[in-house]
């Protein structure tokens, strides 16, 4: 089981009206001894990104944000320790398919005279990360891929084994 906190990076269409935005996800993974170094993890996201002051000065919205919840399900691939003494170091990459549910809150100014209003959207997409693991604290870097939705996240992953034998 592990939980990670960071800063997400919206990245093309989706980084022209949202600015820097927060997440947190909890991730439980699974392997058997004859299938180290893969792990299979299934995740639970939350992402919020707020609207960018340019998009704000360019149009007739006066507030806009985006909220996704996430389900993501993929591979995680632990190689060789690139140090072991001090601390263990192994690199980390992983794979995955994501479901998203997204909910888009659109204020508009009050001269514009339209109403606001929110719209919910579910995407499936996919994701790709690499980073480091120290056995109890990783260091992730994602790129999530949903249509019109893009974004980058860098996570700080505290792992908690829980260990369970049949």
């Amino acid at each position: 089981m592990s939980i990670g906190v960071g800063p997400r990076f919206p990245v093309g269409q989706f980084s022209n009206r949202i600015s820097l935005g927060m997440g947190i996800d909890l991730a439980f993974s699974y392997t058997d001894n004859k299938y180290l170094p893969v792990f299979l993890y299934t995740k639970f996201g939350y992402q919020h990104f707020p609207g960018d002051m340019d998009f704000y000065k360019n149009s007739n919205y006066s507030a806009f944000s985006s909220t996704l919840f996430s389900i993501d399900a993929g591979a995680r691939y632990f190689f060789n320790p690139l140090l072991r003494n001090i601390v263990l170091l192994m690199p980390i990459a992983e794979v995955g398919l994501s479901y998203s549910f997204l909910e888009n809150y659109h204020e508009f100014k009050l001269d514009k005279n339209q109403n606001n209003f929110f719209e919910s959207i579910s995407k499936f997409g996919f994701h790709v990360g690499a980073g480091f693991s120290m056995f109890l604290l990783d260091v992730m870097t994602n790129y999530y891929y949903y249509s019109n939705s893009q974004f980058i996240s860098f996570d700080l992953r505290l792992r908690i084994p829980i260990f369970v034998t049949m």
